[in-house]
Parts: structure tokens; C-alpha cells; sequence
């Protein structure tokens, strides 16, 4: 019982401090709604993007992996006929509305970072 207090309130103490730290995105997020496979050694799941920026994703209604996770990530663009692949690692594993985590992309292209900026000059912002 008390291990589990003690992780609850170092749970509580990362989420503070991140909010702390505040948005340290350096690109645009739109709202998308599109699936991802994401791949940890020999595990496959579907995660659900909300949304998307050249930099990384976030995932909603998802029991978040550890932070510092890497994954590998594959998705495609809505109207796009092939699809995107690169690797992940979870930044936050909370959020406001409910379980979801943050994952950076590590090494996207050149071109697949162009493509999604594409994307996002179309669709409306948050």
C-alpha cells in the first residue's frame, strides 16, 4: 500500500513538473484522427493519433507506455497513398483528456516531415 502511494505521488510530481516546463513544441499540432501501429520489441498496437506535427503525435485513450520508451511507428496521411515509418519515444505519458502520451518522432525524413507540415497547412488549427 505504501509503494503505491509513493508512485502515485511521483506521478503527480512529473505531471507537475511538466506542466511547469509548458509547450516545448516547435511545430504546429492539428487535430487528426487517424490510426498508428507502434511497435515495442516484439509487442504490436494500434494507437489512435489526436493529433499530429512534424515533430511527434499524441496518442488519446491509451494506457500510456514509461516515459522514455522508444517505438516504432507507422501511419499514413489521410489522402496519401504511402505510408510513413520512423521511430518514436514517449515524452509524457498523461493527459488532460484521460489516459493518452506524447511521442517524438525520432527520425522522420526530410520529406515525411514536408509531407506532414503539408497536411497541417490544410487542416484547421487547435
Amino acid at each position: 500500500m505504501v509503494e503505491k502511494g509513493k508512485d502515485r505521488r511521483r506521478l503527480v510530481a512529473s505531471v507537475k513538473e511538466e506542466r511547469r516546463r509548458g509547450d516545448r513544441r516547435s511545430e504546429q499540432r492539428v487535430p487528426v484522427d487517424l490510426w498508428v501501429e507502434a511497435e515495442e520489441g516484439e509487442d504490436l498496437y494500434f494507437q489512435r493519433a489526436g493529433n499530429l506535427s512534424a515533430g511527434g503525435a499524441y496518442f488519446t485513450q491509451t494506457v500510456p507506455h514509461p516515459v522514455g520508451t522508444r517505438v516504432r511507428l507507422r501511419f499514413s496521411l489521410p489522402g496519401a497513398p504511402n505510408e510513413i515509418a520512423c521511430h518514436g519515444e514517449i515524452v509524457a505519458a498523461t493527459g488532460a483528456d484521460g489516459p493518452g502520451m506524447n511521442v517524438k518522432f525520432l527520425d522522420l525524413s526530410p520529406e515525411h516531415q514536408r509531407r506532414i507540415r503539408d497536411l497541417a497547412s490544410k487542416l484547421p488549427k487547435r
